[in-house]
């Protein structure tokens, strides 16, 4: 084995470590539909690398030898797509005196790409057509089509509710204006020839009853006394419009989380045990931003005895992706998200994550863990509370006239013991920094805190 094949040998390990793992090999004489056929067949799955310099059966690295022209060939492939597909400049891997060029597809582009009208997904090593139910599900989620706007057949005006629509007038202060005008603006209604008919959207915000034309738009509470399903459960089946949903899922978890003693700055409260308005962020989120075009489940919230989990159906939608969903702003259902914004239930455009991740800090517990399971995206929060003994006495702070964050840094430290200062960024993430350096420096000042480590390793706790 030459000493290129041998180096070849390690560099599918190497591409591992990056996002997407479909592989696919090409010679140098690589032919350019061929080539933008497996590049779209890629962008519209999970991502993949391309490696231009590699024998017919990826046995060993024959090495390109002229990488400007290949690199030239993949933007003309990209060309072809429709839209366009963008993608990183192709890197350029030397490996035994020889040159193969990776071309990287990333995992959760934001369209769904076509070849001469052709849409192409991965079949195992091979790239095939679409068939018409995927293809309808992959434009769904990347937003190309949007289920919510799609015309139930026989849907008409009257199987709106009047008296929820006439509320939500009067909670965008506008009582006296045209309904019918002004749920057609946001997009609740469509006109077909000289008629309006409500969409999907309008029937789940306003529907007299929603379940007729989707029967799983609906949220399974369940309270379960152990750490996994048993036969011993309370259940309620939640269902009507979904801000009727959210309201009733509300009186759900106030009836049944249970009460927990934390610190809440410098005292001990009883409070949820867990923050409610992580949970209610999480719901919100989930009855906004689900996919109602996946019509065989329902948004699962189940309470066991060490955790909370919230089931949403379908899949992170167009480019949002577990890694950067804690800042992507993308909406699967535009006009549900914006009309529950109108009701006070949720920010526009915004899913909200990072605060329940801030929240949960605040409270001194566990990150949410965020996972996609099966077709559905799952969030679950972790139980932790403290008998009151073990939580110190934080009274004789009291006197110190601290501002408020300098006692929330003292309720976070009750609980665990040490603080650093992304914690503290963490808790106070529209503080600038050099104001809780300015919070540290004061309490060790005063004695309250000990500063430990250096630099990076720095970290306080309590005197």
């Amino acid at each position: 084995m030459t000493e290129s094949q041998q180096k070849f040998e390690n560099l599918p390990a190497l591409l591992a470590k990056s996002p997407g793992t479909d592989l696919h090999w090409f010679t140098e004489d690589a032919g350019l539909t061929d080539l933008a056929e497996t590049l779209v067949a890629m962008a519209n799955g999970s991502g993949g690398r391309v490696i231009l310099g590699v024998s017919p059966r990826g046995s060993h690295l024959q090495g390109v030898s002229n990488p400007e022209a290949l690199v030239d060939l993949v933007f003309q492939a990209c060309l072809l797509a429709e839209p366009v597909l963008v993608l990183p400049v192709p890197l350029q891997q030397a490996m035994g005196g020889k040159t193969a060029l990776i071309v990287t597809v990333p995992e959760g582009l934001p369209h769904a790409y076509n070849l001469g009208g052709r849409y192409l997904a991965r079949k195992g090593s091979q790239n095939a057509s679409i068939p018409a139910r995927q293809l309808r599900e992959l434009l769904v989620a990347r937003g190309v089509l949007q289920f919510e706007s799609r015309l139930p057949a026989d849907a008409t005006l009257d199987d709106l509710d009047l008296g929820q629509i006439k509320a939500y007038l009067a909670e965008i202060n506008r009582p006296d204006a045209d309904w019918q005008q002004t749920l057609l603006q946001r997009g609740c209604l469509a006109a077909v020839g000289d008629k309006l008919r409500p969409t999907y959207a309008a029937l789940l915000l306003f529907g007299k009853y929603p379940q007729r034309w989707l029967p799983n738009a609906t949220i399974l509470a369940a309270r379960f006394p152990g750490i996994s399903f048993s036969d011993e459960f309370l259940r309620q089946d939640i269902a009507g419009t979904l801000p009727q949903q959210l309201r009733q899922a509300e009186l759900f978890l106030q009836d049944n989380l249970r009460t927990v003693v934390r610190m809440v700055g410098l005292t001990h409260q009883d409070t949820p045990e867990y923050p409610y308005s992580a949970v209610r962020e999480l719901l919100v989120n989930a009855v906004a931003h689900r996919d109602y075009n996946q019509q065989g489940d329902n948004i699962h919230l189940y309470l066991y005895a060490d955790r909370l989990e919230i089931h949403s159906p379908g899949e992170l939608p167009g480019p949002v992706t577990l890694e950067n969903l804690l800042n992507a702003r993308f909406s699967r259902n535009a006009v549900i998200a914006q009309v529950l914004s109108d009701l006070g239930f949720v920010e526009r455009l915004g899913y909200g994550l990072n605060r329940v991740v801030t929240v949960m800090r605040q409270q001194g517990m566990r990150a949410p863990h965020f996972e996609e399971l099966g077709g559905s995206f799952r969030v679950s929060l972790f139980a932790q509370s403290f008998a009151p003994e073990t939580l110190p006495d934080l009274s004789a702070y009291q006197d110190l006239d601290l501002n408020p964050r300098q006692q929330q840094l003292l309720g976070f430290l009750a609980q665990t013991k040490r603080i650093t200062n992304s914690d503290y960024q963490e808790l106070c993430p529209d503080v600038s920094p050099e104001t809780l350096r300015r919070d540290f420096a004061d309490l060790v000042q005063r004695g309250v805190l000990i500063k430990m480590g250096t630099k990076r390793a720095t970290y306080y706790i309590l005197k």
